[in-house]
């Protein structure tokens, strides 16, 4: 479906970096739903760059909803938000030599040379703003649910961050913090390594660590809608993510099945596990239990340091020095972005296992 994700609740991105505007559409919700601006705006403004560990581009991200909501509840008709580029410098890029790392070549070689190639285009990691407003929307439905989703940085630069340890505590610190970590001296020293690489013209990237509370056991299918299969599509269409871990993820081929396994036993009348190393899910569905993944967001690709490359107009090797504003790290501006899209991507397999309407419905 190219530019969209999801079958019951759909998202579809559009725009550019340097075009007029950019923005999503999201059909499928139920109506009903609360529409609150101003989470919209707190959650944006965790994407946006702050200080000299990002760009120095600055946009508003002044969103306008379109369509689909009325006196401040969706209708249940498609959700258009617009969001305007105002800040931008389009004389930076020149078409022709290929960012090693970025998309310009496959771009090129997809749309024959007809790509709005200034600032990647809608390759950009500005697009992610649409996906951050769309989220927000649903991340305010999953909490009238109690379901809930938070993100840290587990590791930048070579530097790891506490683990989890109390998940409902740990996700209410972690959803109010600019840059989400749980150890603020571990922060800190990954904020001074970012600018360390950021002042040799060079950048670092991260793990990303996110766990989700509430989510009902039975949601999901065998083989190719697993609750990990449909999460990871979605995942895996933020820039930069460029792999991903369920629960113990590779540490599963260090371990022998007495130890990965995961005992049950009953509490309140339902099953837990006693540990999760399957992160909350088994055959694909999810088992009431927390479910915990990790995304491992590569270096920024824009960096200031002569690189080897080809313009493909001309066919030739050349050499390329990057100019323009980028972020010398985007794993803690990518948090916000993995919890919306994980949002989307739960409200989907939730509204194709309950109902449409199941996110708006009061609880039983």
């Amino acid at each position: 479906m190219k530019n969209t994700f999801g079958t019951s609740v759909t998202v579809t991105l559009f725009g550019e970096s340097h075009g007029p505007e950019i923005g999503a559409v999201v059909d499928g919700l139920a109506p009903g739903l609360p529409v609150d601006e101003e989470f919209i705006a707190s959650r944006l403004t965790l994407r946006r760059p702050a200080g000299r560990i990002s760009t120095a581009r600055q946009e508003e991200d002044a969103f306008r909803i379109v369509s689909g909501v009325f006196e401040g509840r969706t209708t249940g008709t498609p959700l258009a938000i617009l969001i305007p580029n105002r800040d931008t410098r389009s004389g930076d890029y020149q078409r022709g030599p290929a960012r090693p790392g970025h998309a310009d070549y496959t771009a090129y070689t997809k749309y024959h040379g007809f790509e709005d190639y200034r600032g990647g285009g809608h390759f950009s990691g500005r697009i992610t703003a649409a996906l951050v407003a769309a989220g927000a929307i649903v991340i305010r439905a999953l909490q009238g649910k109690g379901i809930l989703i938070g993100t840290h940085v587990a590791r930048c630069a070579g530097i790891d961050d506490a683990p989890f340890t109390d998940l409902p505590a740990d996700l209410e610190k972690l959803n109010s913090l600019p840059f989400a970590v749980l150890d603020e001296t571990k922060g800190q020293a990954m904020r001074d390594a970012i600018e360390q690489a950021a002042a040799r013209g060079d950048s670092v990237g991260g793990i990303l660590e996110t766990a989700v509370l509430g989510m009902p056991a039975g949601v999901g299918e065998p083989w190719f809608d697993t609750v990990e299969g449909v999460l990871s599509h979605a995942l895996f269409s933020v820039p930069a993510v460029k792999g991903v871990e369920f629960g113990a993820g590779f540490a599963f081929a260090d371990m022998t099945g007495s130890r990965a396994n995961d005992p049950l036993r009953m509490k309140d009348s339902h099953p837990v596990t006693t540990s999760n190393h399957n992160g909350g899910i088994n055959g694909g569905i999810s088992n009431g239990m927390p479910l915990l993944f990790r995304c491992v967001v590569k270096p920024t690709p824009s960096i200031s340091l002569e690189q080897q490359t080809v313009n493909p107009l001309t066919g030739e090797n050349t050499v390329l020095e990057i100019r323009g504003r980028h972020d010398p790290a985007i794993v803690h501006r990518a948090r916000i972005v993995v919890d919306s899209v994980a949002a989307l991507a739960l409200a989907d397999l939730l509204a194709l296992r309950f109902g449409a309407d199941w996110l708006a419905s009061p609880d039983d």
